[in-house]
């Protein structure tokens, strides 16, 4: 185990534009769900849960509006793709005192929805959100993004995070199937880089970034259960 620098600890638990932890919402709910609870890897785990299941996931959100990437909007609105979903996770963490950060990759989608596929024009979902929490001397990636009733139409088991290991989206479905697959890592920012974001969305998924998000059907509804 490797003990953070005090200058690292004090930066990755400051509140920041997007990953807004000093939202008063954001402190409430963090102290909500950890009520009697003081160990950080118990408490990441408790928020974990929580953001994975009681924020809905959905695609589908306006990509051009700043505030699907900040945590106490997300929390504000119970659904968020899964950058605002990681941006929330870290704010919770960190209202705890315990350093996170945002990690952004690629990643090989092998069972979208036909919607999603259409709407993206490709299974390569770019600049995938997931957490970097520090645990036990090191960095913990972990992602939030799909709520365990989503898993059960997608025919998938709920990703556990035991605040101990990392918990990336899984490889294989529940029958073999092939899931989702990393295939390129882009780093951990101290905030969500949102600008950049919505020019790069913008460049490769025209169809998916429109003013206001595309309405239709939930993923939940578009699954097969």
């Amino acid at each position: 185990m490797k003990a953070m620098q005090d200058s690292h600890r004090v930066l990755f638990t400051s509140p920041a534009e997007f990953i807004d932890s000093d939202h008063p919402n954001v402190i409430a709910q963090a102290q909500g769900l950890t009520v009697g609870v003081a160990e950080p890897a118990a408490q990441a785990r408790l928020l974990y849960a929580a953001v994975r299941d009681e924020i809905r996931y959905d695609p589908y959100r306006d990509y051009l509006d700043p505030g699907s990437y900040r945590a106490s909007a997300v929390l504000a609105a119970g659904t968020g793709y899964c950058v605002g979903k990681a941006s929330l996770y870290a704010a919770l963490c960190r209202a705890l005192g315990i350093p996170a950060r945002i990690g952004l990759a690629d990643v090989m989608n092998h069972l979208a929805t036909p919607r999603l596929l259409e709407a993206v024009g490709t299974n390569i979902f770019a600049y995938h959100g997931y957490t970097e929490v520090f645990l036990g001397g090191r960095w913990l990636k972990a992602s939030p993004t799909f709520n365990a009733s989503l898993c059960a139409k997608l025919g998938v088991a709920p990703l556990f995070f035991d605040g101990r290991h990392d918990a990336l989206l899984q490889s294989f479905d529940g029958q073999g199937r092939e899931f989702m697959a990393y295939i390129a890592d882009h780093g951990a920012f101290f905030d969500v880089p949102v600008k950049f974001l919505i020019i790069e969305m913008t460049r490769l998924y025209p169809k998916l970034c429109i003013p206001g998000g595309l309405r239709g059907a939930s993923m939940e509804q578009e699954a097969k259960a």
